[in-house]
């Protein structure tokens, strides 16, 4: 079974983003099983957040529902078995050289899909992600023929990556994309219709090597379940209180531009940015962020999977994505990680220095990498009082 055109995934619920209010187990368990009654059926888990803690949640979740009724989607590439996390509680890439070498990628792919697997308390993936690469899972013929091996033994129908959490990557995705293009099926990168850049970028790639994209972060940090208010508080342990004061204000002004459109094709927020996703170039699947906001006035997050399960099957115009597109450009307002002008010396972990061949494959699909991908500060414009 391929990806249907919306998907639920396992870091939704603030149990390990910490976006919003965090779902004990059994509100978790019961918000998939709704999932399932609301008609989605595309599941994605990765096995780094929690220890493998959303995996087995997922797996209890779907117990006795026929396996060939639900896609399952996995993913690996954090390596909490043997790594150690750091002092943010992030593991390291199972590539990271003072783990393994090459020549043990292969074995640690397998063991790690399978364990996986059995968690989930499945057979096989219909897809199985590279989550989160770094610069040698961009590149390593290893790591991809590791993954190709897991499909040629059952354990996966479908193989793709899934750089981030942050964005950039994109020179990296292109390249990844035209060297083992024959390997990967799908993308899953950040992409939203206030978050368009960097990711637009790569579209055509995908396009051209028969690469079929799942878009995250659909709702941008929870702005498009229409929960949110000027002046929100935060909890502590959520990442959004740590962004500038003028985010918020500047988002939601823009979110009011959008509203017309939505009400005019009678569309939740939330279901806009969906639609306008998926009528992007090689967008095929979406799967946002669902969130429990605080406060009195917070969508329910039962309601937030309704919308997405009933997403209708329309079409904006031309004129109306034109429209969206340039209320929400974000052009060069990130930092970005994979390999990008601004970082000079050694390679980390996130980020490294462009090489002459990435900056000719930029070229080559109209990428200025000194223009398209650096960060130029701007003040957020705030839309005023309507």
């Amino acid at each position: 079974m391929d990806l249907t055109r919306t998907a639920l995934g396992t870091w939704s619920g603030g149990r390990h983003l910490r976006f919003g209010e965090p779902l004990d187990e059994e509100l978790f368990i019961t918000l998939i099983r709704h999932a399932y009654q609301c008609g989605l059926r595309t599941y994605i888990t990765f096995d780094s957040p929690g220890n493998g803690q959303s995996d087995a949640l997922l797996g209890r979740a779907l117990q006795g529902v026929p396996r060939d009724s639900y896609c399952l989607v996995g993913g690996i590439g954090r390596d909490f078995y043997t790594g150690q996390a750091d002092a943010d509680g992030n593991w390291p890439r199972f590539t990271h050289p003072t783990l393994r070498r090459a020549d043990g990628y292969a074995s640690y792919l397998r063991m790690a899909a399978e364990k996986q697997l059995q968690r989930c308390a499945a057979g096989r993936f219909d897809l199985l992600f590279l989550q989160d690469p770094d610069h040698t899972g961009f590149v390593s013929d290893e790591v991809w023929q590791g993954l190709h091996a897991l499909k040629n033994a059952g354990l996966t129908d479908r193989i793709g990556m899934a750089p981030g959490p942050r964005n950039g990557y994109i020179l990296d995705a292109i390249q990844c994309f035209e060297r083992f293009g024959e390997i990967i099926d799908w993308a899953m990168l950040p992409f939203s219709p206030l978050g368009s850049w960097p990711t637009s970028l790569c579209l055509p790639a995908a396009r051209e090597n028969n690469i079929k994209i799942v878009a995250r972060d659909v709702d941008h940090h929870g702005i498009f379940h229409d929960s949110l208010r000027a002046g929100h508080k935060f909890a502590l342990r959520d990442p959004r209180g740590t962004m500038p004061a003028a985010w918020l204000p500047a988002e939601l002004g823009k979110l009011e531009r959008m509203r017309k459109i939505a009400e005019e094709n009678s569309l939740t927020l939330l279901q806009l940015a969906c639609i306008w996703c998926l009528s992007q170039p090689s967008v095929y699947a979406v799967a946002p962020t669902l969130i429990q906001e605080g406060g009195v006035q917070a969508k329910r997050i039962e309601m937030e999977t309704s919308e997405l399960a009933e997403l209708p099957h329309l079409w904006l115009s031309t004129d109306e994505c034109r429209e969206i597109l340039e209320i929400g450009d974000n052009k060069n307002g990130l930092h970005l990680d994979g390999a990008n002008p601004d970082h000079k010396g050694e390679i980390t972990p996130d980020r490294w220095q462009l090489n002459n061949n990435l900056v000719e494959i930029g070229r080559r699909w109209g990428i200025e990498a000194e223009r398209d991908l650096v960060y130029k500060r701007s003040k957020p414009k705030i839309a005023p009082p309507s």
